[in-house]
């Protein structure tokens, strides 16, 4: 099993979305090395939730349940996007702050690649930025 983090501006699409509907095919990815690692997702994979924009925080959990296919929003099969499944809502938001400030999260891709919409998370990241949620 892998573990990645996937950033969501919740005003196009939130979490809240994401549990409204139970699943979705997370589209509209358009950089290479973030459609790269979604080629690299398999179903099981765990996934965290961030919003981007003015929250800025790890807000919830889901599920990849179905790998990547080309995404039905691009014009070009060079894309692709794969299904998500609602998790769960985290007790606590995991901010941005909180993170830079958690020495065992110094290494998060978050942190080195701030624009990147999609990126793997270490085990122990993701149990990290969980047990921060749990506080």
């Amino acid at each position: 099993m892998q573990y990645w983090l996937v950033k969501s501006d919740p005003d196009e699409y939130s979490l809240a979305d994401l549990e409204r509907e139970g699943t979705t095919a997370w589209t509209g990815v358009r950089n290479y090395q973030a459609r790269n690692y979604l080629r690299q997702m398999s179903v099981g994979d765990r996934v965290l939730v961030y919003h981007s924009g003015a929250e800025r925080a790890v807000v919830g959990t889901a599920q990849v349940v179905r790998p990547a296919y080309p995404d039905p929003t691009a014009e070009s099969d060079e894309w692709v996007c794969v299904d998500l499944r609602f998790e769960r809502k985290l007790p606590r938001a995991v901010s941005l702050e909180i993170i830079k400030a958690t020495p065992t999260l110094r290494t998060l891709p978050l942190l080195k690649q701030s624009r990147l919409s999609v990126m793997p998370v270490a085990k122990e990241e993701y149990e990290e930025i969980l047990r921060l949620a749990a506080a």
